[in-house]
């Protein structure tokens, strides 16, 4: 039995254990292999984390700019909540490389055809705001609340691997990189899965503790998630999604998502790189990076916050149409539900007829934009509002590749 030791700053330790290849192909050199060394981090529970003096200062200026920008944000928390959450979740997917197009996704939204990428995109939403809202609730954060977040994330994963693990931990030998059919040359070897139980049992533990800088506390519960890599897929989603229901636990972020991923994103492979120093026991190259990526976020979403609080008035001034015609009475509820289908406007504008002519003069005055191409079960979304969105990762990305002089103060 392999004891777990304290973090004391020393790398992840390792444990050899035995290896059989259980699938076929591969190299004779995967074939061959009898072993495989894997890493096993330090427990964290009880850690105290040495951060340089620069790191510490850069962590609580960054916690002060989100709590002031979720302060400003409060005023359309509702709102800002799904737009964020949307954001957040649509770029922790694409640092997986799934990826697809606003219309998939919005289609995907409104439950018609559409591919499995956007699926598997509007489930890291859903598997995002389940733990939001459990560690906003309740004011902690477990491990049911996880495993409940990995089942809505790979429930319904095109794998079927992957759909029969759901919201399980792993119990089998997981890898990153190298060989797809054994763990040689891998990147990375997680713990055994023997070991999971225990470190994820610590993990919490660690999250649980009030007496951490908030940012510090998430960088490293986030690596810590990472370097155990509890399942066998999705790993990196929810890895993420824990950063923000850490900080909405700890009071940080209050009212909205801040769409972190979308920095992250920018600057992958420093990303990925911090993750790798944390494993050599440093987390100040990923707390100096995540100081960063919440800085120009927060200045982001600010300002997408004023667009959008800007829309409903640029929208009214586009109609031609009269103030009580059934158009104006569809217009309030996009900013709530951007998503629109005919059935929906036909209850907003009391029947069939009324409903398409609203429809199809939001969609000449550039409110609305068909999303199906069909004559029927047709699907309309805000363009502002999914645009906006894609504007504002193209924002983040470039602040975070090109910083301001007011993001490093």
């Amino acid at each position: 039995m392999t004891t777990l030791f304290p973090y004391d700053g020393s790398p992840h330790g390792t444990v050899v254990r035995p290896w059989r290849q259980e699938q076929r192909g591969g190299s004779r050199e995967d074939r061959m292999m009898t072993s495989v060394t894997a890493s096993v981090p330090p427990l964290l529970a009880q850690a105290a984390l040495q951060l340089s003096a620069e790191t510490s200062a850069a962590a609580a200026r960054a916690t002060e700019r989100m709590t002031r920008a979720d302060a400003l944000l409060g005023t359309r928390a509702e709102v800002l909540s799904r737009f964020m959450s949307r954001a957040e979740s649509l770029a922790s997917s694409k640092i997986e490389g799934i990826s697809a197009t606003l219309e998939e996704l919005a289609r995907a939204a409104a439950g018609t055809r559409t591919s499995q990428r956007a699926l598997s995109m509007i489930r890291a939403g859903d598997a995002l705001r389940h733990l939001i809202r459990e560690s906003g609730e309740s004011g902690i954060l477990t491990l049911e609340g996880v495993l409940e977040a990995h089942h809505i994330l790979m429930r319904e994963d095109e794998h079927l691997g992957d759909r029969a693990c759901a919201g399980q931990l792993r119990t089998v030998q997981n890898w990153i990189g190298g060989s797809d059919y054994s763990p040689r040359s891998a990147l990375y070897v997680p713990p055994p899965p023997d070991l999971v139980p225990a470190l994820m049992d610590d993990l919490f533990e660690f999250m649980a503790r009030e007496d951490l800088p908030p940012l510090v506390q998430a960088a490293a519960a986030h690596a810590q998630f990472e370097s155990i890599h509890p399942f066998t897929d999705g790993n990196g989603r929810i890895g993420r999604a824990l950063i923000s229901a850490l900080l909405q636990k700890r009071g940080v972020t209050l009212n909205a998502v801040l769409p972190l991923a979308s920095g992250l994103n920018a600057v992958r492979d420093c990303y990925f790189a911090s993750l790798t120093s944390s494993r050599e026991g440093q987390y100040d190259d990923l707390v100096l990076l995540l100081c960063d990526v919440s800085v120009a976020v927060s200045a982001e979403a600010l300002t997408s916050a004023e667009r959008l609080a800007a829309l409903p008035g640029e929208w009214a001034e586009c109609l031609t149409s009269r103030s009580d015609s059934a158009a104006r009475k569809i217009l309030p509820e996009l900013s709530r539900s951007p998503i629109v289908t005919a059935d929906e406007a036909t209850a907003l504008a009391g029947s069939s007829s009324a409903a398409y002519t609203a429809l199809t003069a939001l969609e000449e005055a550039g409110i609305l934009r068909e999303i199906t191409g069909r004559k029927r079960d047709r699907v309309w979304t805000a363009a502002g509002i999914f645009d906006e969105i894609t504007d504002l990762d193209r924002r983040i990305q470039e602040r975070m590749k090109s910083p301001r002089e007011e993001d490093l103060a």
